[in-house]
């Protein structure tokens, strides 16, 4: 096993194999988008104005996962924030530091801006990414709110 996992930006070819992830990904929050939701995630992927992405690939090349970011304002720091929205390792690709060389990348694309707050979300159940969470970063006090519709 290597100590880092290979990553590399989204590139369009890796369409296919996003949209089987990201069903994956949808699948474990039992969610469902619209198919015009996906479209445009995904546009806005490729176009790399609003939104990043990687792909984190196995030893033989395969995309296994996948890690989605952007950045913004904040009244708190001059060059804002990043943050990982989404990040998705296929359940065979886990174990491999394939999910902690993601989180590395979306740090160093941070770095580049000057930007030294990069954070994410997880749901409190999930337990096995918080393993990996807590090595990587730490959790912080705050609690998530949102509007009642």
């Amino acid at each position: 096993m290597t100590s880092t996992a290979r990553v590399r930006a989204l590139q369009a070819d890796d369409r296919a194999r996003w949209d089987e992830l990201w069903a994956g990904y949808l699948q474990y929050y039992q969610q469902a988008l619209p198919e015009a939701t996906t479209e445009l995630t995904w546009r806005r992927l490729m176009e790399g104005r609003e939104l990043w992405g990687f792909a984190g690939l196995d030893d033989g090349g395969r995309m296994v996962g996948f890690a989605h970011y952007h950045f913004h304002l904040s009244t708190w720091s001059p060059k804002g924030y990043c943050y990982l929205e989404d990040l998705f390792v296929d359940p065979a690709g886990r174990g491999r530091r394939v999910g902690r060389s993601l989180i590395e990348a979306a740090y160093r694309a941070a770095d580049e801006r000057g930007i030294e707050r990069v954070y994410w979300h997880t749901e409190n159940t999930n337990a096995r990414a918080q393993i990996l969470y807590n090595q990587v970063g730490y959790l912080t006090p705050f609690l998530q709110f949102r509007r009642r519709t």
